[in-house]
């Protein structure tokens, strides 16, 4: 049973931030309505920049070549990363093997790709997660940019998230999953967790990262 203490404190939390959180999800869904083509992948690429970096360093990277996402080549988008990017190399190299893979596949067009999975929740997640030719997506970062374009239902198992969820009782260990098996399996204790403590689901993942880092962000 969830500590009451707890759960008072995070519907505390929660109705201070409702509105913020409000707000950015609407972003987020007037984005996946709205975006173009060139967007959606831009959106792709912050996810690949800010797997094993942080928010902040994806959106400054992304600042950095926007401007060259869709015709950089991999020396031109390093040079422009180096200072932006602990990663510059290996980011670089991931834009271009899923840009050409994209192209290949959908011509780009992720808007009509995106929409090919109709109700399938699962297969849209893994066609990023699972998929060799988009390179450093995983689970936690495809339900990242499924999120920020909009779609619901996905939990983004980041290191605030799990380490929140471990220290509240949820989770037996802060490491994250290292399968999809395990990532389902953390996510369902999350949903069930949201609906314990009376907190939308897809809410309660800004909340628990914004409690840990004092942002809500994207």
């Amino acid at each position: 049973m969830m500590n009451a203490q707890i759960i008072e404190e995070l519907q505390r939390t929660y109705q201070e931030k409702d509105a913020a959180i409000r707000a950015r999800m609407a972003e987020f869904a007037n984005l996946g309505a709205q975006a173009d083509d060139a967007v959606l992948f831009e959106e792709l690429v912050y996810c690949i920049f800010t797997a094993g970096a942080s928010a902040r360093m994806g959106l400054n990277s992304v600042a950095r070549i926007r401007r060259h996402l869709l015709n950089g080549s991999q020396n031109r988008l390093e040079n422009l990363l180096v200072g932006a990017h602990r990663y510059p190399r290996a980011r670089s190299g991931y834009i271009v093997h899923t840009r050409r893979y994209l192209q290949r596949d959908c011509e780009l067009r992720l808007r009509e790709r995106l929409a090919s999975f109709g109700d399938d929740a699962e297969a849209r997640r893994d066609f990023f997660a699972r998929n060799p030719g988009i390179k450093g997506i995983g689970y936690k970062e495809a339900s990242h940019y499924l999120r920020n374009i909009g779609y619901r239902g996905y939990a983004i198992l980041d290191k605030h998230i799990l380490r929140t969820l471990y220290e509240f009782g949820v989770l037996d260990s802060d490491q994250p999953p290292t399968t999809k098996k395990k990532y389902l399996a953390v996510e369902e204790r999350m949903r069930k967790f949201a609906a314990e403590v009376r907190i939308n689901f897809d809410d309660l993942d800004l909340l628990l990262w914004s409690n840990k880092t004092g942002e809500i962000l994207k």
